[in-house]
């Protein structure tokens, strides 16, 4: 399937989605370090998946979803965090974690279906490569 942008990359919407949740779920925290934290990575997952497709090759844009892949396993590692110090409930955690990695499947699926399209260059020197060097 050939996308002609990426909004219409399900998972830059539903890295959008967490992005929005993290924000709500946080509102009002007074704990601004974890928060800065939780609120970067979420806000990184899809905006690295942005970058990576508007940079136009395909290995650029790998690396770049391989990157949002990390950042939804660092919010999932807060979330964790989050929960044990009270800042999170629940409910709320079990949904972020759960977001995090059905988006961390998604990108890795989509990083492997992208990294299959790519061609490595040839660096195998031509057949005649040494004609025209004397012969010893």
């Amino acid at each position: 399937m050939a996308y002609h942008s990426f909004e219409s990359l399900e998972v830059w919407k539903r890295g959008c989605r967490l992005a929005k949740a993290v924000y709500q779920a946080l509102n009002g925290t007074r704990d601004f370090t974890l928060k800065g934290q939780m609120t970067r990575a979420a806000v990184s997952i899809p905006s690295n998946i942005a970058e990576g497709y508007e940079r136009g090759s395909q290995k650029d844009f790998v690396r770049f979803l391989r990157i949002a892949q990390g950042s939804a396993a660092e919010l999932r590692t807060q979330a964790y965090i989050a929960n044990s110090t009270g800042l999170l409930d629940d409910s709320t955690t079990t949904h972020l974690v759960r977001e995090c990695k059905e988006i961390g499947a998604m990108l890795q699926g989509l990083a492997k279906t992208r990294s299959n399209n790519i061609e490595e260059p040839d660096d195998a020197p031509d057949s005649d490569y040494f004609s025209g060097f004397p012969e010893t």
